[in-house]
Order: structure tokens, then sequence, then C-alpha cells
């Protein structure tokens, strides 16, 4: 199939401009890209990284992989890691699913190679089981074996999740005072507290217990999902954000003692207070 070769910046080639490589494909009417107002285009834009890129990325990776030929296997991973996650999360908002998995694969021969050259008397079986173990269910896993540790292990390209972008929603706007739907987008508000914002992202806006969206005049709070009266501990991994009525909920069924184990009680509470007040010119709400 034919496609259309466009460049971001005029004058220069695609590849170059930022790593992507965009390419408008004609499509049939069920298929086809619209634009803001909604008139078919008759084509697609694939936007995908260049080959430039993930040949000078996987170039890195080998670099790395040989210069550590006699290092520790941990040392190895902690070198490889933040390069993996950095490049991922870069062309996380194009179509990368395939590369990553091509890369994955490219990286588990290369990484053959390296346990092999370290063990040249070794069996295949042998080496395997010292390098490549099932962790949570998944099995090759390059990683640390240690006793009574948590394994260090290699990051996968595809662990990292694809997030398209989403287009701001009608006429909304950083300065509205909707903290709810900033902070839900972004992950990140001046406005909010951090820990609250980074949970509105990873929930996608929605209550962990009842699965509805926060709204703005919602009061919400932070819940431990095992009670730290259970040996839940204090963090990320451990916290989700609730409405106030379904965190009284679920303390309540968890039979957790509620402020005495650091969480809030499964008391009624009373409504918050609504308050309003000016900030540069702009009237803005807040709840206290």
């Amino acid at each position: 199939m034919q496609s259309k070769q466009y460049s971001i910046i005029s004058g220069i080639n695609q590849n170059l401009c930022f790593g992507f490589n965009i390419r408008q494909f004609p499509k049939g009417k069920h298929h086809t890209g619209k634009n803001t107002k909604g008139e078919k285009l008759g084509f697609k834009t694939i936007i995908t990284p260049s080959q430039e890129k993930v040949k000078a990325h996987y170039d890195h990776l080998a670099n790395v992989i040989d210069a550590h030929k006699a290092a520790p296997q941990a040392a190895l991973i902690k070198q490889l890691n933040p390069i993996i996650r950095g490049w991922a999360n870069y062309f996380a908002t194009v179509i990368s699913k395939e590369i990553y998995a091509f890369l994955d694969n490219l990286v588990y021969l290369k990484l053959v190679s390296w346990a092999k050259f370290r063990h040249p008397k070794k069996s295949c079986m042998w080496v395997s089981k010292k390098y490549w173990h099932s962790i949570d269910g998944d099995n090759w896993v390059f990683a640390t074996k240690e006793a009574g540790e948590n394994p260090l292990r290699l990051l996968d390209h595809t662990r990292i999740k694809i997030a398209r972008h989403i287009k701001v929603k009608g006429e909304a706007s950083p300065y509205d005072g909707n903290l709810v739907y900033w902070s839900t987008r972004m992950g990140n508000n001046p406005e909010m507290p951090k820990r609250v914002a980074s949970l509105l992202k990873s929930q996608k806006g929605k209550c962990a217990h009842c699965g509805l969206f926060f709204r703005e005049n919602d009061v919400m709070e932070i819940d431990h999902i095992i009670p730290k009266s259970q040996g839940g501990k204090d963090e990320y991994k451990n916290w989700q954000l609730l409405h106030r009525h379904c965190h009284d909920t679920k303390t309540a069924n968890d039979s957790s003692p509620g402020t005495q184990s650091g969480c809030n009680s499964a008391k009624p509470k009373p409504p918050s207070e609504l308050n309003w007040f000016w900030s540069e010119d702009m009237l803005v709400m807040r709840y206290t």
C-alpha cells in the first residue's frame, strides 16, 4: 500500500524530527482519520519510532552489555533499566508496541551471548537457571536470585504502557480551578497534594471502590489497600483513592481499628465546607 510521508518541520527529514517516523496511509470511510470538525480525511496518520532511533537505542544497550562482561548481573541490570525506561517512556505516546517486542527479543539474544561468554564450559540449562527466573507469573525474566531479598529484574520495553494522547476536554483550562480533571490528566497539580494527583492519574479519575468518576465537589481520601493493622505498608503500591463514604465502608468491612492504625475512622464525618475566594482576579473554589 502506498503511503505519503511528511515532515513535522519544513525542510527537515521526518526521521530527524524528534526521532519519529510519520506516514499517512489512504483508508476507507470506516477507518479514515477525522479533523477537529469530525470531517473524514481519507487517510490515517501512523507515527512510529524512526529506524535510526531504534538502531541507536539497541546499539547503546549492546555497548552497555559488552562493557559489563565481567560485572555482576545486578550491576548490569542497574545500568540497563534507566536507559530502557527513559527511551520507552519517550515513545510511549505513539505506535510502539511491536517495536518494543522486537527490541526485547534483541536484548534477550544479546544477554544470552553475555551469559554464555561468562560460562563457556556450562550447559545452556545451567546458564538459563542462573540468570533467568519466573517472577509473578512471568517466565524467562532476567533477574538476580538472592535469598531473602526482592530480585532485581531487567525492565522489558513491553512493560511500559502505551499512553495515547488525549485532547483537552471542551473548553477546559488549567486556570479554571478544576483540580480533579487536571490532576487526573497530568498526574500533578500545584494546588493538589502529590499523592492525590498521582493516584488520580493512575486510577484514571475513578474511585477504586465504587468505580465512579470523581467530581470536583467530591471529598477524596487515601486508603490503604491492605490495612496497616493487617501488615499493609505505607507506600504507593498499597494506596488507593476513594470517596469519603466509600472509604468509610471499606474500613468498616476490613474491621480496621481506623485512626489507631493510621487510617481514617469509619465513623461518619461532617461534610466539607465550600469556600470561594479571589486569586489574581479569578474566583476559585476550595473545600476546607
